[in-house]
């Protein structure tokens, strides 16, 4: 049995000195999404669960902390794009649009600790509400680029996907929705595992439809569903129980009955899929593979043309093409997705950010009208990895030394007026020596000290030591500015 004091398996405390570094990248990140107009927005940690089931994906899903509390089913939040949107439908949708809304704070998800990997991370981002394509997604992008930019992350890569292409094909090859999910989701399974995977996967239902089960003939979608729900309802077969949707187990155990897709549609997608899916490499050499393999096809794409004009403006933004590399394997795993995806990464391959369009999800959570949207996040504790190798900004750290008690009020006065000229300042409390508050003040990475006597109470002065260059000289108490 564990200790009590210990921290919750694969979570972690942060301690002072990684904390500063990490509120420094904050606030150099928030700092640049602000300059681009983005507004914050804090939203609580705790949410409702089916705010999570419907769109996450399977994957993440699994990944969810829920629990149920005063007859409610709730969950930490595992990301922010489904609660920030929750919160448009809530109350923003009166809100002039385009709307940049910025966002930064914790979310919890039960996976596996690796490197940079921990259950509770910190996620900075944004969400584009109303932004159309093209131009809303290469600014994402852009200011995705911009903000590791601004902390000091160099060498990183922008991979970018279109889950609307994918679709657009599936769609083309007339391919029923379920099928189209199933395929569209698992693109780097199919890379990874190979095409035989992916074929088992789709022959695979989510629930069989329990024997004796025969559609009656002559009924349209809608009788259909009522029969199959009332036959299910006399087997006492709850639907409301599961992780999914009833409405969406219905349509498919229908499908399922009605034998679904025919196999040579299903074969002939799969093939386009695994040729889609090996194309990755610089927009200069990817796209026109694209475009051959598109006409071969007989499909005329305007995912395509959307990616063309992305990428396109990526480059009006100042974003060096050395850094993009298309991979139309990228899966994402966030079943929102609707249009381009991307993620950063660094030159380690560890992924730093990642994001995407997804125009559906106002519309799922209850939205008036279908709002076109697209945003990002980084993975804060990742991106201040990388950030720590670059220069921190210079702090002006100062510790008061009081000779004796008698000292003590002037300490604190002189600590006050540090303070206001913009040091960080600290009064010994333990009543310690000069020497050992000197010790103790290399010791902490401390960069000034101020001793602080009877002479120096009785003129108004302070010794002042800079304890990298050792320098000290008596200054008079409104001099500080000046050093």
């Amino acid at each position: 049995m564990s200790s009590p004091i210990e921290a919750v398996r694969g979570m972690r405390d942060v301690l002072p000195r990684e904390q500063r570094a990490l509120a420094q990248v904050r606030a150099a990140l928030e700092r640049t999404l602000a300059q681009h107009g983005y507004e914050h927005i804090d939203l609580p940690i705790v949410e409702q669960r089916e705010l999570y089931l419907r769109k996450l994906g399977e994957e993440l899903v699994g990944k969810v902390y829920e629990f149920s509390f005063g007859g409610r089913d709730l969950a930490l939040r595992p990301e922010w794009t489904a609660s920030v949107l929750r919160a448009y439908v809530s109350t923003m949708q009166d809100q002039p649009l385009p709307l940049r809304l910025a966002y930064s704070g914790p979310v919890f998800r039960y996976e596996r600790p690796q490197r940079g990997t921990y259950r509770q991370f910190t996620q900075v981002g944004v969400e584009l509400v109303g932004g159309l394509v093209p131009r809303a997604d290469a600014e994402a992008m852009a200011l995705a680029c911009a903000g590791l930019d601004a902390v000091g992350v160099s060498g990183y890569r922008v991979v970018v996907g279109h889950i609307g292409l994918i679709r657009e094909l599936l769609t083309g090859l007339g391919l029923e929705e379920r099928t189209q999910g199933i395929l569209a989701w698992s693109m780097e399974r199919m890379r990874a595992e190979g095409v035989a995977a992916l074929r088992e996967r789709i022959s695979e239902t989510i629930g069989e439809p329990p024997p004796g089960l025969e559609l009656p003939a002559g009924l349209d979608e809608g009788q259909a569903a009522g029969w199959l729900l009332g036959m299910l309802d006399a087997m006492r077969i709850d639907l409301s129980t599961g992780t999914r949707d009833p409405q969406d187990v219905v349509a498919r155990l229908l499908r399922k009955l009605r034998r679904g897709d025919p196999q040579p549609q299903i074969d002939r997608a799969l093939d386009l899929l695994y040729r889609l899916g090996q194309l990755r490499g610089s927009p200069a050499e990817v796209l026109p593979q694209v475009a051959a393999l598109l006409a071969e096809a007989g499909l005329v794409s305007v995912a395509y043309a959307e990616l063309r004009a992305i990428l396109a403006l990526l480059a009006d933004h100042g974003i060096d093409q050395s850094r993009v590399e298309i991979d139309l394997g990228l899966g994402r795993g966030l079943h929102y997705y609707t249009g381009l995806i991307f993620e950063i990464y660094d030159g380690d391959q560890m992924q730093i950010c990642g994001g995407g369009r997804y125009d559906d999800l106002v519309s799922a959570l209850g939205g008036r009208q279908p709002t076109p949207a697209v945003g990002f996040a980084y993975g804060l504790e990742r991106v201040a990895a990388l950030a720590a190798a670059a220069p921190p900004p210079a702090e002006r750290v100062a510790m008061v030394a009081p000779v004796s008690d008698d000292d003590y009020a002037y300490a604190l006065e002189v600590a006050r007026h540090l303070r206001l000229r913009g040091f960080t300042a600290t009064v010994d409390v333990r009543g310690r020596s000069v020497a050992t508050n000197l010790r103790d003040a290399a010791r902490r990475g401390v960069g000034y000290l101020a001793v602080v006597g009877d002479q120096e109470r009785a003129q108004r002065t302070l010794v002042w030591r800079n304890l990298a260059s050792r320098d000290e000289r008596r200054i008079a108490l409104d001099e500080i500015a000046e050093w």
